[in-house]
């Protein structure tokens, strides 16, 4: 037999009951604060040079990653028995500072590949933007893996639950940020915007969790559990006629 193994639930819960309300509260909270400092960082920092404010985005971004993290591992760990949270939080802290590290490129390099013919402008952007939603979703699969079959489509839900929110957060965003505005408002629509985009990735993360644990339950299980009811009953009607018979 090949493949992980079902997920192993702690006693009292079951992969599906509430998972969607936990899922949604938690990872909400805990992006919408893992948010708030690269909003911070970014507002504070807008006057200094380029790299630094790269740099500096790159840091806020792994702390935004350890607060993601550990928000969806305290979900996760009560349903999939076995999960490493130490892992889950590192993995998804070095990928979020690895998504900010490209998605800083195109605004610290402009002066380069503002040069560059358009086609190869559009593949860079295109392969960057593909990295930048799936790399939190690759990085968790490592550990995922080791715990639910099929753990591969994580890395599609996570691609559409960022792909879903980065579109909140631009919608939200660039019609209220303006030039001349001062730090704290900058910040404060950032803040907005990430609050948003964090109940948007949440809420789709959230029900294709949901699916993946319940299709993951062994095949077996509903079979073997309707046997034993069969069985049970047999029993209790053999009981009940050798009852009557003594009688």
């Amino acid at each position: 037999m090949t493949g992980a193994p079902a997920p192993r639930v702690s006693p009292g819960r079951t992969p599906r009951r509430g998972l969607l309300r936990e899922w949604m509260v938690s990872v909400s909270f805990g992006e919408f604060v893992g948010f708030c400092f690269p909003a911070l960082v970014g507002g504070l920092l807008r006057e200094e040079t380029p790299q630094l404010v790269m740099g500096a985005m790159v840091l806020a971004g792994a702390a935004e990653g350890t607060v993601l993290g550990w928000s969806q591992a305290r979900v996760l760990r009560y349903r999939l028995g076995g999960l490493n949270s130490g892992r889950w939080v590192m993995a998804t802290a070095f990928a979020a500072a690895a998504a900010w590290f490209v998605g800083m490129l195109p605004s610290t390099f402009y002066g380069t590949w503002s040069a560059w013919p358009v086609p190869v402008v559009a593949l860079a952007f295109t392969a960057g933007g593909a990295f930048v939603l799936l790399v939190i979703g690759v990085a968790q699969w490592f550990e995922l893996r080791r715990h639910v079959p099929h753990a591969a489509r994580w890395i599609a839900i996570t691609a559409a639950g960022w792909g879903a929110g980065l579109l909140v957060f631009t919608a939200v965003t660039t019609p209220l940020w303006q030039p001349g505005q001062e730090t704290p408002l900058i910040a404060a629509i950032g803040v907005l915007g990430g609050g948003l985009m964090a109940i948007t990735m949440a809420a789709v993360t959230g029900v294709g969790l949901r699916r993946l644990l319940a299709d993951s339950r062994p095949a077996d299980t509903a079979a073997g559990r309707h046997r034993s009811d069969g069985a049970g009953s047999e029993a209790a009607s053999f009981s009940f006629a050798g009852g009557s018979t003594n009688r």
